[in-house]
């Protein structure tokens, strides 16, 4: 057989101008990271490839040169579309600018039309996406003025309306995996995850494009044990080896860590002999007050977004009652415990890890029994922005999926933002420097969150902050408990830009959450 073994500029050298190009990865983790630099490397020499279209789906990046910001040269790249941009500030800036098209589409629809292309579907279709700004009615998940064509569209069936993700065509795609034989099949044995490795590899086959696989070594004809074979050979092309002596950054685990056998399920984590509780702060009460939501559910299926939430985890552990949690990443990993930072998308030894396709036909299907996320504005219609902020532009990710589909949502954030601080002692919470920005507005900047379809489906919303517990209702926004020792005027009324819905005396959150030692829960 023909060998499939090329450089990393011979394999570059294939991408023209004007190509459609798919780009696997999540953070760090799977992402093709010497292949895209080699491509920016010959762009900044040649000026070529140029115009090229760009189609990912989770963030890659470090927030700072790796990743999807290899693509962040003006005139490289003419259109992009992908679930989450915040870690791309190179290319989000293009966007921003108005120097290419861009579209943020939910995380797990992007996922999915890798695998409808695949299957020669006539789109996506889905109800994910609805009265948010992905809903065409709205901003059709545009990112820019200079974005125009419509790549969303309402359709009916049954008299529910759902929204209709137009295909794409692909050129290229680069992808990565742990070990490659002779005959291209590929192993992820040192891989977070699968991702969506294999869906994309089928589209850009079916749409007769080339896909280009990086992989950190090699293995005779049939050496991969067939059950490991996470991408067969058929629908790989080319394989780039990337030599782990020379340059190991090129094909790190994650963009934080260089390899960790927790991740890969060569050691089990030893969480218990790790674990230390979170020292008292403002993040803790959060995550304290925000566990009173899981308790009464027993064991559940719980998602934590990134950010404040992570702190719940924690708070569990150190409760005793982290054995009701069984936790869940969007790029695949059930059980385990997540990582954090540039190793998102990871988790410490979970007890497996489904392709991001399948994770997602799981949090659409409503396999969530309760997701805790974070919020950056929330409104008096109960909407929340997580996606755009002024010129700060981050994306959705897997949120709308997340947060559409679960059976209980838990918006966990500080009550303003921007340098505030607090006290707590005795039981009480006490504010010591309020923050610069208002979180609670009029009306939120961009819809990641619709609270009337919320409502509209049935799911409890509850918004978790500090000093104040809300619940989303038909009359709107209602306040149903303030941390012991605030004034709910100044502290709370005073720092709103609309009046919440106060039907009785709101009553007190539990003291326990605003003392140093453990509240004693499961007890």
């Amino acid at each position: 057989m023909k060998s499939k073994l090329i450089s990393v500029e011979q394999a570059v050298s294939l991408i023209k101008d004007g190509d459609k190009i798919a780009v696997g990865g999540f953070v760090g983790s799977g992402h093709p990271e010497a292949l895209t630099s080699a491509l920016e490397q010959r762009f900044l020499a040649e000026q070529h490839p140029k115009d090229l279209e760009l189609y990912f789906v989770a963030g890659q990046g470090d927030g700072k040169v790796r990743g999807l910001n290899h693509f962040g040269n003006e005139g490289m790249v003419k259109k992009a579309v992908g679930g989450h941009w915040g870690l791309a500030p190179k290319l989000g800036k293009l966007a921003l600018d108005n120097k290419i098209e861009a579209y943020n589409l939910p995380q797990g629809v992007i996922s999915h039309m890798f695998r409808d292309i695949a299957a020669g579907k006539p789109g996506t279709i889905t109800h994910v996406g609805l009265e948010t700004y992905v809903d065409p009615r709205l901003e059709g998940g545009k990112v820019n003025e200079i974005t125009k064509d419509e790549i969303v569209e309402v359709v009916n069936f049954d008299d529910r309306e759902y929204l209709r993700y137009k295909h794409f065509d692909i050129d290229v795609c680069l992808i990565r995996g742990t070990t490659a034989d002779e005959f291209g099949n590929i192993s992820m044995e040192q891989e977070v995850a699968p991702l969506d490795a294999l869906s994309q590899a089928m589209a850009t086959k079916k749409r007769g494009g080339i896909v280009i696989c990086q992989v950190m070594r090699l293995a005779r004809g049939g050496g991969i044990n067939q059950l490991f074979v996470q991408i067969p050979g058929i629908l790989v092309d080319y394989v780039v080896l990337i030599d782990m002596v020379k340059s190991p950054e090129q094909h790190m685990q994650t963009f934080l860590e260089q390899y960790c056998p927790y991740y890969s399920g060569q050691v089990q984590f030893p969480e218990d002999s790790l674990f230390r509780p979170m020292p008292m702060s403002i993040r803790k009460i959060i995550a304290r007050r925000s566990l009173f939501e899981l308790l009464p559910l027993g064991e559940c299926v719980v998602n934590l977004g990134i950010g404040m939430p992570e702190g719940i985890a924690n708070v569990a552990k150190e409760e005793n009652v982290r054995d009701r949690m069984t936790l869940t990443v969007e790029s695949g990993p059930i059980g385990g415990l997540p990582a954090s930072s540039l190793s998102f998308g990871a988790s410490y030894s979970p007890a497996c890890v489904i392709p991001q396709p399948s994770q997602f036909d799981f949090y659409d299907g409503g396999g969530l029994d309760i997701a805790f996320l974070g919020a950056g504005e929330i409104d008096e219609e109960g909407n929340v922005n997580v996606s755009k902020f002024g010129p700060k532009f981050a994306g959705c990710g897997g949120f709308i999926n997340i947060t559409q589909n679960a059976r209980r949502v838990v918006f966990c954030t500080t009550f303003t933002a921007g340098g505030i601080q607090t006290e707590s002692a005795d039981g009480r919470l006490k504010i010591v420097q309020e923050g610069k920005a208002k979180k609670f507005v009029k009306k939120v900047e961009q819809i990641t969150f619709s609270g009337k379809y919320a409502l509209k489906k049935g799911t409890e919303v509850t918004y978790v902050t500090e000093r104040g517990v809300f619940r989303l209702t038909e009359k709107g926004l209602e306040l149903i408990e303030i941390a012991p020792g605030i004034d709910i005027q100044k502290d709370i009324l005073d720092q709103m830009d609309f009046k919440p819905i106060i039907e009785t005396q709101p009553r007190l959150m539990n003291p326990r959450i605003f003392m140093e030692k453990s509240m004693e829960v499961k007890e």
